[in-house]
């Protein structure tokens, strides 16, 4: 079995992308699948959440300059099987400058290929900024698949028209042909309200199978665990949301044949 890439992407703040990036990966890790987490965001939320220091000249913005190479970036974070390529805010600077080279939307894929061709990882998990431009676009190019993490709220389905149609026009120019939407993950589900189900229902009704059938909760504890520097699994492995994460773990596994 080869190594499968998915990005974690939307173009909206604040809807628990990276959350899924992080506890997902965590989860697959501790299930026996050895992963690569990439933290593709300046804000660097992702390397801050599994415990790793942000540190000068770390993140993937060198290889994407030219400079260096991918392999030489990634750490052990704490959870075993689970790796990491940190970011820091320098990583900004590079959706000014990729703009202006040759091939700019594949250059992460060409960062990557070492990686994958290393055979260490059997997943790639790239968690992108909160916005459609120069990084989101790139890790798109570069992955099987696009996950989706979409919150309980009725603004959501807007923002999940355009990503879709970016997915279009990636793959009918030639891009990445074979990029396919691997799922769409709902998140900060509140099951006191109607709103919640409502919204999942009308989801499923786009989108039917691609959405998985486990529903991350909306939980205190959940937007705590990062500023912790800890999963929820290491923060509170009781909580809802980590029993929801395993359960979404389990149904990514059975969907994309991903066996340790």
């Amino acid at each position: 079995m080869g190594t499968t890439v998915f990005t974690i992407a939307n173009q909206k703040g604040g809807v628990g992308k990276t959350t899924t990036a992080v506890n997902l990966s965590a989860a697959l890790a501790d299930k026996g699948v050895p992963v690569l987490l990439i933290d593709l965001d300046p804000q660097a939320n992702a390397t801050s959440a599994v415990g790793v220091e942000k540190h000068e000249g770390k993140s993937l913005y060198g290889p994407l300059r030219g400079e260096g190479d991918a392999q030489s970036l990634i750490v052990r974070t704490a959870y075993a099987g689970l790796d990491l390529i940190p970011s820091e805010e320098d990583l900004a600077a590079a959706e000014i400058e990729l703009a202006q080279t040759e091939n700019f939307l594949l250059k992460l894929k060409g960062v990557l290929e070492p990686v994958r061709a290393s055979g260490k990882y059997r997943v790639i998990m790239i968690d992108c900024p909160p916005a459609l431009g120069m990084l989101s676009m790139n890790s798109l190019a570069a992955a099987d698949y696009l996950l989706i993490a979409l919150q309980c709220e009725y603004l959501a389905l807007e923002g999940l028209g355009q990503i879709l149609k970016n997915v279009e026009r990636l793959r009918t120019a030639g891009v990445n042909a074979g990029l396919e939407l691997g799922g769409v993950v709902m998140t900060m589900f509140d099951g006191r309200t109607n709103l919640s189900r409502q919204v999942v229902d009308e989801v499923k009704s786009h989108l039917a199978d691609k959405v998985f059938a486990a529903v991350i909760p909306r939980t205190v504890r959940l937007s705590e665990a990062p500023s912790f520097g800890k999963t929820i699994f290491a923060y509170d492995a009781t909580n809802p949301g980590a029993i929801a994460y395993k359960a979404l773990a389990k149904e990514v596994m059975d969907r994309f044949q991903l066996r340790g």
